[in-house]
């Protein structure tokens, strides 16, 4: 498996083409701009785009569907049925998908976006806006935030500490590191927190 990257500047948004070099298939992860570049690595390398999917339905992560539409037939994979239509494939909850000769694990993370998804291939999993390397998505109310946090915890703090990072948003990371470092949603403990002393006026 190769995962290649791509920056989508207009929303500064991360595009992944995830190739299985031994059938030369594909799948893509948030086509929020699909270039010119994107094309040549797809059609050097002769993979053929079997698969997209979504990790929530914001612009700068779908708006480079269209584009691979008029190009491919790829199957399409999302929460919110309005990504593609009819030509959606539904995805709810927690589960697999076997394409491209990869397992693709879902897992439903809504707090961000109520159609919110993560997906893991192999040691790797793909976080949309929902976790970025030091932080985490936004929300629009306390309760979002609170299910957004727990689903973190549960679904992406659970994996090992090695597995990589993959976010919609800026740089990788790991679930380790995030674990101890991401100051959104880290635990400190009283005994572990840093004392804070007032200036004295003198």
């Amino acid at each position: 498996m190769k995962i290649y990257f791509h920056l989508n500047l207009s929303g500064f948004s991360n595009c992944y083409v995830i190739a299985n070099e031994v059938i030369k298939e594909a799948v893509i992860i948030d086509p929020g701009q699909i270039t010119e570049e994107i094309i040549d690595k797809i059609e050097s390398d002769s993979y053929k785009l079997t698969g997209v999917f979504i990790t929530h339905n914001h612009g700068s992560h779908v708006h480079g569907l269209k584009t691979l539409r008029k190009i491919y037939t790829p199957k399409i994979y999302a929460a919110d049925w309005e990504v593609a239509g009819n030509d959606t494939n539904v995805i709810t909850g927690d589960g697999k998908v076997r394409i491209a000769g990869l397992t693709v694990r879902y897992m439903a993370l809504p707090g961000h976006t109520a159609d919110s998804m993560v997906y893991k291939i192999g040691n790797v999993i793909f976080t949309g806006d929902t976790l970025s390397a030091g932080k985490i998505g936004t929300t629009n109310s306390k309760y979002s935030e609170f299910i957004l946090r727990n689903n973190i915890e549960r679904k992406i703090f659970s994996q090992q500490d090695a597995t990589v990072i993959m976010p919609g948003h800026g740089p990788p990371s790991c679930v380790g590191v995030e674990k101890l470092f991401n100051l959104d949603i880290a635990h400190v403990s009283e005994k572990e927190a840093v004392p804070v002393i007032p200036l004295s006026d003198k």
